[in-house]
């Protein structure tokens, strides 16, 4: 069996294969285009397009992002497998969506900007430190609700709690996770009522998109925080912009956006209290090449394959 490897990642896979690395930016050989099993990383939706029309022994794709949709949209014959990367980005994206939920919640894009300005923030500390609005400042007795409670969230959670937050979370049916509370999304509106920050981790689907409109962002808590490592198509931006000059939200943080990379005219970059970082929490796939080695082991012999989101 023949599969193409990105050269996007050093990717020392064992299986008993022949491994051919490809340039993403570049068109697929003529020779290689015999391959049973695509690995894709940062893959441009046009690339992967052209790859469903260009390879049609096809039996396997292989997304190492923990979302597949990109590799679902491209058009790939209903009878080649889709697998995502799912837990692949558990640790790197809860560090980050934590580093995103404590520089929001303690207002650091402020004093950064305080910074740039040679600017001690002398207002600031004194609204920290005020008995009306202290408790805004910290995760401790702050009800921190995700709203997407896969892997991610399971390993996220556990350090908001160290910090001292009440965490639940939301999902598509009710239940228990990893110890912590699930609300169904049913009554994500009473839930959302007693957040005071609100994580998304949510994937691209017809469902998700636009979740986060004005009518989310109103049933929120006034002054409430929202953090995006999911995906940008699950927010309203101009919604999202809106709540942050209200004051409805107090301060947000987005690791994605609608359009990527995000335009230099783009309104979110000026939106008040909003820290943006370039789709980086899950930069770093863990274990990608164990991933790999199991599947295609898995598909040669007939077996069922992990994270198999198609068909």
């Amino acid at each position: 069996m023949k599969i193409l490897i990105p050269n996007t990642i050093e990717l020392p896979v064992t299986a008993d294969v022949d491994a051919v690395v490809y340039d993403i930016d570049a068109e697929i050989p003529d020779e290689h285009r015999d391959a049973e099993a695509l690995v894709v990383w940062h893959n441009s939706s046009s690339w992967l397009q052209e790859a469903a029309r260009a390879l049609p022994r096809l039996r396997l794709v292989q997304a190492l992002a923990a979302g597949a949709d990109a590799v679902l949209n491209a058009g790939f014959a209903d009878d080649v497998r889709i697998c995502s990367g799912r837990s692949l980005h558990d640790g790197p994206v809860a560090e980050h969506a934590l580093a995103l939920i404590l520089s929001a919640v303690r207002r650091l894009d402020r004093l950064r900007d305080a910074q740039r300005e040679h600017l001690w923030d002398g207002p600031f500390n004194q609204e920290q430190s005020a008995a009306a609005t202290r408790a805004q400042y910290t995760l401790a007795g702050a009800r921190v609700t995700i709203w997407g409670f896969g892997s991610i969230a399971s390993t996220l959670a556990p350090y908001l709690t160290a910090l001292g937050a009440e965490v639940q979370g939301i999902a598509r049916t009710a239940g228990e996770r990893s110890g912590y509370r699930v609300h169904a999304d049913a009554d994500a509106a009473a839930v959302l009522a007693e957040t005071d920050v609100l994580v998304s981790i949510l994937p691209a689907t017809d469902d998700t998109a636009d979740l986060f409109d004005a009518d989310r962002f109103g049933a929120l808590k006034t002054g409430a925080v929202f953090v995006n490592v999911g995906r940008g198509a699950t927010v309203d931006e101009t919604a999202l912009i809106a709540a942050l000059a209200s004051g409805q939200l107090r301060a947000a943080a987005i690791d994605v956006a609608k359009s990527e990379p995000l335009p230099a005219s783009d309104p979110l970059w000026d939106a008040p209290g909003l820290l943006i970082t370039p789709h980086v929490a899950g930069n770093r796939p863990v274990g990608a090449a164990r991933l790999v080695d199991e599947n295609i082991t898995r598909l040669l012999a007939g077996d069922d394959l992990i994270n198999q989101v198609r068909p």
